[in-house]
């Protein structure tokens, strides 16, 4: 059960400064040992020399043992908390990213946890379902209080829970940011449960951009679709006209059907999971006639291998989308993340001709843009290539990050176009 009188912790390492100027996470080797028997959710008081510095919630089995909720030593954790915060992240929302408009946009991240002061806490909302996914076991006991305050502030036909498998023992070096790691495609398995109100429809269909989407809150990767690239599916249409698109790693195919959206004769989707990809062709049925459904292809296939066979058939991409799986899960797995991206730079550049548009991303926080950048123009020298840099995206606004938490940075979005020389 969980403590309503806090739990004191002492800071072993100088960091309150840190703390203190708004960075959200204290790991393990930071403070004292937790105390043995610690219940997930225990409120936390972290002091320095007996002085407060911050109060969060306990995670047992996490490299991140307590999250900071506020440095505020007045401010109680209760159902008014969890109120207030909520009813916060959803006006800025309300103000910058309007979800209420069903013929535009009827989907956002609505909570996007330590951007909105609540780390570990995310909630996406699809037309009137909202689905929870929680990055803590130490949120499971605040679970219902997160709900309640959800439903206050916005009007829903249920919510859908997909905070799976959190009490494992996790021992690496950092735990998930929010959006930074993809999930491994798996056979079509429920991989959470309706936490109050009615089951989500499968799909649901949203409005995004005037699009519609098919999305599988039940059974997708993260809560069903990646809704931080929202404003770079859009962006896409701009560099459309014309092309023969391929999307790769497309999951379902968002990236595919805004290229259709702004004008490209021909667009393939390519990705291993056949189920994304039947939600891709799905969403381009529910556009038609703004686009013609016979004019997307689907191809389940490995990346790499695709790009290959082109190369040997000596095809031509004049519009080419890379939006891989996060590279790098650790650090230590960061200088071999930046040799797979030069080396898909360097299969998917050898198939794009001059004029040709290149749009590419990275969702691992560990990979810095620098680096980034770097891997691509290493596989652009290699490959004799020139490009021109013409947009440099983040996520979406409704995806913020405080200043005082760069690991919030972790999308990367880059569209290139190759020159002469």
């Amino acid at each position: 059960m969980v403590t309503s009188t806090p739990v004191k912790l002492e800071l072993q390492k100088d960091l309150a400064r840190h703390l203190r100027g708004g960075h959200p996470w204290v790991f393990k080797k930071a403070i004292e040992r937790l105390p043995q028997g610690i219940a997930p959710g225990t409120v936390i008081d972290v002091m320095e020399r007996g002085k407060f510095v911050c109060r969060g919630y306990a995670d047992p089995f996490a490299a991140i043992a307590v999250r900071v909720l506020t440095r505020d030593p007045a401010e109680a954790i209760g159902p008014l908390f969890w109120r207030k915060r909520i009813a916060k992240a959803v006006a800025l929302r309300r103000a910058f990213t309007p979800f209420d408009q069903a013929d535009v946009t009827d989907a956002c991240r609505l909570v996007h946890g330590e951007g909105d002061g609540l780390p570990g806490v995310v909630l996406d909302l699809y037309g009137k379902f909202a689905v929870l996914k929680l990055y803590s076991a130490g949120l499971l006991p605040h679970r219902d209080a997160i709900l309640e305050a959800l439903r206050g502030e916005v009007a829903l036909a249920g919510i859908y829970g997909r905070d799976d498998d959190l009490t494992r023992k996790r021992d690496d070096d950092e735990d998930d940011v929010g959006d930074d790691e993809d999930e491994a495609p798996a056979a079509k398995k429920e991989k959470g449960k309706v936490l109050w109100g009615e089951a989500p429809p499968d799909p649901i269909v949203i409005t995004e951009n005037g699009a519609k989407i098919a999305v599988d809150v039940r059974t997708g990767q993260k809560t069903g679709l990646f809704l931080d690239q929202r404003e770079n599916r859009l962006l896409l249409r701009r560099f459309s006209k014309g092309r023969r698109a391929i999307n790769c790693f497309s999951y379902t195919g968002g990236f595919s059907l805004n290229a259709a959206l702004g004008g490209a004769r021909e667009v393939v989707s390519i990705d291993r999971d056949a189920g994304a990809l039947a939600l891709a062709q799905k969403s381009f049925e529910l556009n038609a006639p703004r686009v013609d459904p016979s004019k997307h292809r689907t191809v389940c296939s490995d990346v790499l291998e695709f790009l290959g066979a082109e190369k040997q058939k000596g095809a031509k991409w004049d519009l080419i989308v890379l939006d891989p799986p996060a590279y790098a899960k650790t650090q230590k797995a960061v200088p071999a993340a930046l040799d797979g991206y030069a080396s898909l730079h360097r299969a998917a550049l050898q198939l794009m001709p001059i004029g040709g548009i290149l749009a590419t991303a990275s969702c691992s926080a560990r990979v810095t843009a620098e680096d980034f950048t770097a891997a691509v123009k290493e596989a652009a020298g290699k490959t004799g290539v020139h490009l021109q840099l013409l947009e440099e995206r983040r996520q979406a606004p409704d995806h913020p990050v405080p200043l005082a938490f760069p690991e919030g940075k972790y999308l990367k979005f880059l569209v290139f176009r190759r020159v002469d020389e």
